[in-house]
């Protein structure tokens, strides 16, 4: 029992830093399906708690806690929405894996590392329903920094390494400005 707690602890602590600091890193997600070739794709993000700024397959995107932005400079075309919560979730990883706490199994090791320790904490669905295998998630330990998440869906396991991760002090506008010949698609309701 007292290691679920101390697991609880460190995943608590660690979702706890990411709703009160703003995480920025440039990051690679791959995307591996069977024995095909893995396919890479880089991006940027920063976040705090709910609101993001991410750029990723030429595509921009952003969430003020209220509105989602979508620009695509190859058609110079801003999308404006309100998401649901699942949208949301579905949409950020690290929300997903606040969603996924009361359904699983977690499970949790440190593995002593160059130049520090990581906690790898595995959240397995007690019901395998809900569309994964499991989700893992790598945590410095010091600083409760994210480095890594594995999700594992079936022959498809999807990774999001993040390259330099780190706290900053300044956040930006989580909004993206239409320019002056920007098609603006208005969605919300």
């Amino acid at each position: 029992m007292t290691n679920l707690l101390l697991i609880l602890t460190i995943l608590s602590s660690f979702l706890a830093n990411l709703e009160t600091k703003t995480l920025q890193s440039d990051f690679t997600v791959t995307v591996a399906e069977n024995v095909a070739s893995p396919m890479n794709y880089p991006g940027s993000l920063t976040m705090q708690g709910t609101q993001f700024k991410l750029s990723m397959f030429n595509i921009e995107a952003a969430y003020d806690g209220k509105t989602l932005y979508m620009y695509s400079p190859d058609t110079d075309e801003l999308t404006l929405t309100n998401p649901t919560e699942q949208e949301l979730v579905e949409a950020n990883p690290f929300l997903y894996a606040k969603a996924l706490v009361d359904v699983c199994n977690i499970t949790e090791r440190t593995v002593t590392g160059n130049p520090s320790p990581v906690t790898v904490i595995t959240l397995t669905p007690k019901d395998q329903s809900i569309g994964i295998n499991r989700f893992v998630l790598k945590v410095r330990t010091v600083d409760l920094m994210p480095l890594q998440l594995e999700i594992k869906e079936g022959n498809k396991s999807s990774t999001l390494k993040l390259k330099n991760p780190a706290f900053v002090t300044s956040s930006p506008k989580y909004e993206i400005q239409p320019g002056k010949d920007t098609y603006l698609n208005d969605m919300r309701f």
